[in-house]
């Protein structure tokens, strides 16, 4: 069984390398991010809570982000193992994490602040049917529409250069020196988010002495 946590700023790619990782490998990748984004399509209370701090910016609170990632793994349908992206978080949500869960790595993805901006800003998202798109490297075919149900897409809530310069605030204040708390007890591995995906990746595979990557 594999266990991993994917660590990076927002538009560093967390969530495509996970998807990566897992695609041929048995593994479960698990997204808070979107577990929370299901909270707010779904308008439960906790997604109206989720909202406005997205909306600010802000990071969710300790007590929301560790109920909702206990209650995910608590379905253990992770049989070979998970990828965690979006958490932990915060020096506090870190140690839950550590007290609660055994993991084999830490994968860090490093990129500036700069490509963030240009990543992140360029997103779109279908809020009909939850597709998403990205402007620089996955444009719709029809400027502004869904290629799946062609309705309008929309610029995310958190996704805005206030939010985006408030996340990368309380990233480098919070989530980065969760790192030095993982480098105490587990292996982590620093990885140039920068490059195409499939390079990543294959230095992700590279550096856990995994299986290599076969894109396609």
């Amino acid at each position: 069984m594999r266990k991993y946590v994917m660590m990076g700023v927002q538009g560093s790619g967390k969530g495509t390398q996970s998807e990566l990782l897992c695609s041929d490998l048995d593994m479960v990748h698990i997204g808070v991010g979107d577990l929370f984004r299901w909270h707010v399509q779904n308008h439960t209370k906790l997604g109206a809570q989720v909202k406005r701090a997205m909306g600010a910016g802000a990071l969710i609170g300790d007590d929301d982000v560790e109920a909702v990632v206990r209650g995910r793994l608590d379905q253990h349908d992770w049989n070979y193992g998970f990828v965690i992206d979006g958490f932990p978080r915060n020096a506090r949500q870190a140690a839950f994490f550590m007290e609660s869960y055994d993991i084999d790595a830490v994968i860090h993805l490093e990129i500036p602040d700069d490509e963030v901006r240009r990543r992140v800003l360029s997103r779109r998202l279908c809020p009909n049917c939850g597709m998403d798109y990205n402007l620089i490297a996955d444009r719709p075919e029809v400027e502004g529409r869904c290629d799946i149900c062609g309705h309008q897409l929309i610029t995310r809530d958190d996704d805005t250069p206030e939010a985006l310069d408030a996340r990368l605030r309380e990233y480098h204040q919070k989530t980065r020196p969760v790192l030095d708390l993982f480098r105490r007890k587990e292996n982590v591995f620093d990885v140039d988010a920068r490059p195409p995906a499939d390079d990543v990746q294959a230095a992700i595979r590279k550096l856990l002495n995994l299986p290599a990557y076969q894109p396609g």
